[in-house]
């Protein structure tokens, strides 16, 4: 069995072998997502201590056997503030995601479809506010509407939108001007019908490979307004508030802040090559 597959492995062109590869990747990636997603979600059933309990006796721990990734000022596990915050973090990143895809591509799609006096404005709108620095404006705007994860979430996400506005739009103008669009309106078929049903599987998928680069960089954007001060208020456990909280201790108790900082550098390296993988394995499908 061994020999037939080195003997069909060889046959294949040197195209077929990087497609192969890649899949293998992007299957591996993408198994390493769901664990980090699944170890997320169970979180609590996770944590050895109790994220909030406080210890006197115990603050500033160094790491040990007992505390793996030692204790905080308060001397609060950091290990199990680490899995708590990884609930936070992740999903509250999935979440402003897939809301930003939604709200986009809709917005997208009326623009493409429609095109006219809405397609002007709504694009003229999102050319606004693709020409602001997405975290300065958020920063602005979680400041004036105060620190939470909510205020947070809507602050990136006023601009996060855009991204996939203008796909969703210059695929629908190209999808909308082939034949069989025509065909199907000479059916009889509605606009929503031909939307729903034509329009938009056509543009899923590209639409999905851009949610997936997204992952990373909108993460990196809560972490940031959290750090700040103006997202997860303490003392709540979200990675970017715990580097906060820790930075005032970094000569005492350098661990609480590599830990939380470290675990935010893993999982955007982990959601963006899982990104740039998908991507290419679409950019290879359509050649």
């Amino acid at each position: 069995m061994a020999e037939s597959k080195k003997i069909d492995k060889s046959k294949l062109s040197k195209k077929q072998l990087k497609k192969l590869r890649l899949k293998r990747k992007t299957y591996i990636l993408g198994g390493i997502v769901a664990l980090l997603l699944i170890a997320s979600l169970i979180a609590p059933m996770l944590t050895p201590w109790d994220p909030y309990a406080t210890d006197p006796l115990n603050m500033r721990a160094a790491p040990s056997a007992e505390h793996i990734f030692g204790t905080d000022y308060l001397g609060r596990d950091v290990f199990s503030r680490v899995l708590s915050g990884a609930r936070t973090s992740i999903f509250a990143t999935l979440v402003l995601v897939i809301i930003s895809f939604v709200i986009g591509s809709a917005i997208g799609i009326i623009c493409g479809y429609y095109g006219g006096f809405v397609d002007n404005i709504l694009m003229r709108i999102t050319d606004i506010l693709l020409s602001l620095p997405q975290l300065v404006l958020a920063v602005a705007v979680a400041g004036m509407m105060g620190g939470s994860l909510t205020n947070a979430l809507i602050a990136i996400g006023i601009t996060s939108w855009t991204s996939y506005a203008r796909l969703a739009r210059s695929h629908t103008m190209r999808i909308k001007q082939l034949p069989y669009i025509d065909s199907v309106r000479m059916t009889g078929s509605g606009d929503l019908n031909i939307l729903l049903r034509h329009v938009f599987p056509n543009l899923i998928g590209s639409m999905l490979v851009n949610a997936t680069l997204e992952i990373g960089t909108t993460m990196l954007s809560i972490a940031g307004l959290s750090f700040l001060g103006l997202g997860v208020a303490p003392p709540a456990a979200e990675w970017g508030s715990m580097v906060s909280e820790g930075r005032a201790y970094l000569q005492l108790a350098p661990w609480t802040v590599f830990a939380p900082a470290a675990s935010i550098l893993v999982a955007v390296m982990i959601f963006n090559y899982f990104g740039e993988c998908v991507c290419d394995l679409a950019n290879m499908n359509e050649v």
